[in-house]
């Protein structure tokens, strides 16, 4: 068993399945990841309650932009949002908005397109990929570096770095990398924060940073 695998094991012991990401539909992951970008998750969901349930590909292309500004206002850095909302919603709506379409394609391939989206780095394309279409492909993010860099674990410095890593210790299954960011996430939350809350955190006895 890898480092990885018996921090996994410890967390999905610990937490649960915690049932994420929370969205309806592919597209509603899309959306989702954009606004999310610098924001809390609170504020995205204040934002997608905005659109009154008429959440779609063919709405977001017709919005007038300052009409659906106006509509992300609350995810903040709206004008910026509401620019890279149109382009991914263009990207997918290149396939005819056919999520079999899209799974059908090497993921290689459908990672490449969707970071020459504008406003989709790599963490976005990695959340669209796993999320909304069942990739098997790692989230990096800021709880991920730092869970690593205290623990530590040497996976490496950049991002993709990380993920090759992730990928390489760990079995190639979406699932897997579905509920392991969740965990790693909620854990950063709960323990793992700027000033770390070490004490009950399901990680203290194994963490070298927490024991020393």
């Amino acid at each position: 068993m890898t480092i990885l695998e018996k921090i996994y094991q410890i967390l999905i012991s610990h937490y649960g399945d915690l049932c994420w990401w929370p969205a309806d539909t592919p597209f509603e992951v899309i959306v989702g990841t954009i606004l999310t970008q610098n924001t809390a998750w609170s504020n995205v969901e204040k934002a997608l309650k905005r659109f009154d349930g008429d959440l779609s590909p063919e709405r977001i292309m017709e919005l007038p932009i300052e009409e659906l500004q106006e509509i992300i206002r609350p995810a903040g850095f709206f004008r910026q949002k509401s620019e890279y909302l149109k382009a991914a919603t263009e990207w997918f709506m290149s396939y005819d908005c056919d999520i079999n379409l899209i799974k059908s394609c090497p993921l290689s391939d459908i990672r490449s397109e969707l970071l020459q989206v504008r406003g989709v780095g790599n963490e976005t394309a990695d959340s669209i990929l796993l999320y909304g279409f069942d990739f098997p492909t790692f989230v990096v993010d800021a709880y991920t570096m730092r869970l690593f860099k205290r623990f530590p674990i040497d996976a490496g410095t950049t991002y993709m770095e990380v993920k090759n890593y992730c990928e390489k210790e760990l079995p190639r299954d979406a699932e897997l990398y579905n509920h392991f960011h969740a965990l790693i996430v909620h854990n950063g939350k709960e323990h793992c924060k700027k000033k770390m809350e070490c004490a009950g955190c399901p990680l203290e006895e194994a963490c070298h940073k927490a024991s020393s």
